[in-house]
């Protein structure tokens, strides 16, 4: 039913730019879609949300003015613009939907979950 899927990972050099993007099919009920990533050893940890409607962004702070998430809710795809890459940055990313309050930067909070795309930057 519920389906989000990655794509748009891949190796890249520090300083360089990439854009994931997450397609979502089927019902899920998610007022707003964030970005994850997490790398081996460590927590999942949030990057950014958006919501369907209205589109209101919050970021993390390791990635304001650097990443930009946007949405085209007649395509049903959300989008992460990575620029200024860094090797901090390198993780797998996930695209997630959630519905509890406005949005949230909780990864339990959120519903639905995509199958990760890995990030690379080399130094």
């Amino acid at each position: 039913q519920v389906q989000l899927v990655e794509s748009g990972g891949g190796l890249v050099q520090a300083g360089g730019s990439l854009r994931l993007s997450c397609l979502a099919s089927g019902r899920t009920f998610s007022t707003y879609m964030g970005w994850f990533r997490q790398a081996p050893g460590k927590e999942r940890e949030f990057v950014a949300v958006i919501r369907w409607s209205g589109g209101s962004t919050y970021y993390a702070d390791s990635v304001k003015g650097r990443f930009t998430i946007s949405r085209d809710n007649g395509k049903n795809t959300v989008f992460l613009q990575m620029n200024s890459l860094k090797p901090e940055d390198t993780a797998v990313y996930y695209c997630a939907g959630g519905r509890r309050g406005f949005y949230s930067d909780i990864a339990r909070e959120y519903d639905y979950w995509g199958q990760g795309t890995q990030v690379t930057v080399s130094s």
